[in-house]
């Protein structure tokens, strides 16, 4: 290497071809070309002999003709001293604002490691996040497979269902709607599962329902219920929107009905709003005929299986709606659903069906008069209050009956708001539904039929009285 005014060359000789070789098939360099794509004549002054080497194009002699290695060096044709022939010299060129010396390559070096490093770091951030996503995706497949999804989707591609009325939710999609399930989001706990308030992509709040553990064995009737649920359209039912199985529990997604529910209403009045009795009178006719519709109007006989206030949810007109379906089951016409486990919240449960584990219609029709002794009376199905033997709102509701006292236990606002004979026709059709025998009770197409009568009866006496007072009040002036 030879120094001449602070420059700095290093003598190619043969070398001086392997370098020309060598960068001409830099590929990653930008500023040379591929030799072999280099026109034929192109630059000339770059093309020179410097003693026996030929230097083509785009390496050329001297640094005024652009013919440069690279961006910081050089070939350069140079005479060592007046005895020795021109020869090729590998220059450092000296470019403004740029200083680079053959000293500071271990700083090149350095910087090189650290980039090396960098690199790494971030190859080893990616095949995590990649593993991860993977071990992600084949979680989801399990979890979707054990829920029942493959069934879902079968039954979905067969034809039989409509696919516009369910909707397959991914667990992102749910994620995001419940700000990742939050503590804040929750509704309500029950024995079925979490309910919490979401919002979807498209703006629609809804409530996501995360359920308890299925069992595997109940996978097939369990997907069986969310199709059959998804059918349903009734205005006093709540809306199954569709569901997600690709977490460790199913979640099912239900429209969203802002009032709460009927028992916040019952046993925890408050001044700014109370149930009139015609709304209680109107709330049981609804859920009278949504049970109605459950059990004999849709295309298979449904049974709720825990009918009771905390499950009839109010909307922004405070019509109700029967929600929770959890424990529901479909059954074939004039069949019984023999279980080995009990369902139900105690207080509501049918005493025959607690004995033999048969649930039937008229089941409901049990928990349902439950509901009525609960809108006439305002106290709680089951109350350590009351005593022993009547601590069962039921049997207390039935002695009382029985004693010709049903005044004596009825709700100040219904007293208040109530006709004497409305409330006695209410009051003993919830006796018979609570009728210890299935047998005796009426079903609930009985109930929904009955009650448009009596109203039908009740509105033409009405009318009928008034009527009457406006004859006599006529005659009177005459």
């Amino acid at each position: 290497m030879l120094s001449n005014n602070g420059d700095e060359f290093l003598l190619l000789n043969a070398f001086a071809v392997l370098i020309s070789t060598l960068a001409i098939n830099r590929k990653k360099d930008t500023m040379v070309k591929d030799a072999e794509t280099a026109p034929p004549i192109a630059k000339p002054n770059c093309t020179e002999v410097c003693g026996n080497v030929s230097f083509p194009y785009p390496f050329g002699i001297g640094s005024n003709i652009n013919c440069y290695l690279n961006d910081w060096f050089e070939i350069e044709c140079r005479q060592e001293n007046n005895y020795t022939s021109r020869r090729p010299f590998l220059k450092r060129l000296k470019l403004e604002g740029l200083s680079i010396s053959f000293h500071k390559g271990k700083q090149l070096a350095e910087l090189l490691a650290v980039l090396l490093d960098c690199c790494l770091l971030f190859g080893a951030w990616w095949s995590h996040k990649v593993i991860k996503k993977r071990k992600d995706i084949k979680r989801k497949q399990k979890f979707f497979k054990q829920n029942g999804g493959l069934l879902l989707e079968k039954q979905l591609s067969s034809g039989e269902v409509n696919v516009e009325k369910i909707k397959l939710f991914t667990s992102k999609d749910l994620d995001k709607a419940t700000d990742k399930f939050s503590i804040d989001r929750i509704l309500g706990q029950g024995g079925q599962g979490t309910v919490y308030k979401g919002m979807l992509s498209d703006g629609r709040i809804v409530a996501v329902k995360k359920s308890k553990i299925v069992d595997g064995g109940e996978v097939g009737q369990f997907i069986n219920e969310i199709v059959i649920l998804s059918q349903i359209i009734h205005r006093n039912v709540v809306k199954l929107l569709g569901c997600c199985l690709e977490t460790e529990v199913p979640l099912l997604v239900y429209e969203f009905i802002p009032n709460g529910t009927l028992s916040q209403y019952i046993h925890h009045p408050n001044e700014e709003f109370c149930l009139t009795w015609e709304m209680r009178l109107r709330i049981a006719i609804e859920v009278a005929g949504a049970l109605s519709y459950l059990h004999s109007a849709a295309s298979f006989p449904i049974y709720h299986r825990d009918i009771k206030s905390s499950n009839i949810l109010l909307d922004e007109k405070y019509k109700a709606k029967v929600a929770d379906f959890g424990t529901s089951r479909s059954v074939s016409i004039d069949q019984m659903h023999l279980t080995t486990l009990v369902h139900g919240t105690f207080g509501y449960l049918d005493p025959e069906y607690f004995q033999s584990s048969q649930f039937t219609e008229k089941s409901d029709v049990y928990s349902f008069g439950v509901v009525l002794a609960e809108l006439l009376t305002g106290q709680k199905p089951v109350s350590l209050m009351r005593s022993q033997e009547s601590r069962s709102l039921a049997t207390y509701f039935l002695l009382s009956m029985e004693n010709n006292l049903p005044f004596d236990i009825l709700d100040s606002q219904v007293m208040k708001d109530g006709r004497k004979e409305k409330i006695t026709a209410v009051a003993n059709l919830a006796v018979r539904c609570l009728n210890l025998y299935g047998r005796n009770r009426p079903t609930m197409k009985e109930v929904a039929v009955d009650w448009r009568e009596f109203n039908c009866q009740l509105e033409l006496r009405l009318m009928f009285n008034k009527f009457s007072q406006r004859s006599d009040v006529s005659k009177l002036r005459k």
